[in-house]
């Protein structure tokens, strides 16, 4: 299943903004003429991965999947020489690929609905290995995976098939056990920023939450578009969004708080722009069925906003805005 789906949620976040010249006007001389060291870690909100995220950079291929208009490169090209950007992000990574595992990637493979010609990929160090006593700042975002987002959505699909969109099967079937994984995530997300801190005692850690995915409004969602949320009832979207996503957002929020590094929440910019919005800034299941497989992930739109947020909260903890 994660083989399949990871790459869905890998799990929420994110994007690639634009720095306005104001902000850098600001900076001193010597503040702007320096090169800050700035790692990104993440998975595929991260990362980019879909084709409305830009286009494939890395050649040759790792099977990470960074995308050229995903949030880290945007803020690179922005900030040009104030910044020096290691972006180690990878689709379908978890807390843990990001603390201490190598991590196989899955690139584009997707089984049933894609086949990618280089998988299998080479395993990738842990994330974490890119950081450094000289790292300035470091930006993560990372654990839907952790959370098992991709699993729980694709087994809302099965539940929801054929009940017309009516009920609430999957809160039924999975809610006794989200409780569970959101402390593996509070687990998991400790030792990680443990690990990063210890490794670049002097960085500015920010944690990177993920977008507003699923509208308030779900009468917004049309029941088997998969273009939307296929067939996921309107029941369990509400519970998707209030008891799954939500506390995700806060256990990160959380774990950030209690190390004293930044949180950069995007849910309220994103409000309005949900897979079911018609100015959606995160793409369905599919972008255009049926060739074109997004699973819920931002797009180019998304990312310029996770980018003018996360580029404000660099320059912020740099000193230079």
């Amino acid at each position: 299943m994660r083989t399949r789906l990871a790459v869905l949620c890998s799990a929420t976040a994110l994007a690639a903004g634009a720095l306005a010249p104001a902000q850098l006007a600001g900076a001193t001389p010597a503040a702007a003429a320096a090169a800050y060291d700035w790692v990104a870690l993440g998975d595929s909100y991260t990362a980019g991965v879909i084709p409305a995220a830009g286009e494939v950079f890395e050649v040759p291929r790792d099977g990470c999947e960074r995308t050229d208009l995903s949030y880290p490169q945007v803020i690179d090209r922005d900030l040009g020489s104030l910044i020096e950007l290691t972006n180690v992000s990878c689709g379908a990574a978890t807390i843990e690929d990001v603390t201490f595992n190598a991590q196989q990637p899955i690139g584009r493979h997707l089984p049933p609905f894609s086949e990618d010609p280089d998988y299998p990929f080479p395993p990738v160090p842990p994330q974490s290995e890119a950081v450094n006593p000289g790292t300035d700042v470091v930006t993560v975002g990372v654990g839907g995976n952790t959370l098992g987002f991709a699993e729980i959505l694709f087994t809302c699909l099965q539940l929801g098939s054929g009940t017309g969109g009516v009920g609430t099967p999957c809160r039924d079937d999975l809610s006794d056990n989200i409780p569970g994984r959101l402390a593996k995530v509070s687990k998991d997300y400790d030792d990680m920023l443990a690990t990063l801190h210890e490794r670049a005692p002097h960085a500015k850690i920010i944690n990177v939450g993920y977008p507003t995915v699923i509208p308030q409004d779900t009468s917004k969602c049309r029941y088997n578009d998969l273009e939307q949320f296929g067939s996921i009832t309107q029941g369990d979207l509400d519970w998707l969004r209030d008891d799954v996503l939500g506390p995700l957002n806060a256990t990160i929020e959380k774990a950030a708080g209690e190390y004293g590094d930044a949180f950069v929440d995007l849910a309220p910019s994103t409000r309005n722009h949900s897979v079911c919005d018609a100015g959606r800034w995160v793409e369905g299941l599919f972008t255009r069925v049926p060739d074109e497989v997004a699973f819920v992930h931002p797009n180019a739109k998304g990312h310029k906003n996770a980018g003018d947020q996360v580029s404000t909260a660099i320059l912020h903890a740099l000193g230079v805005n």
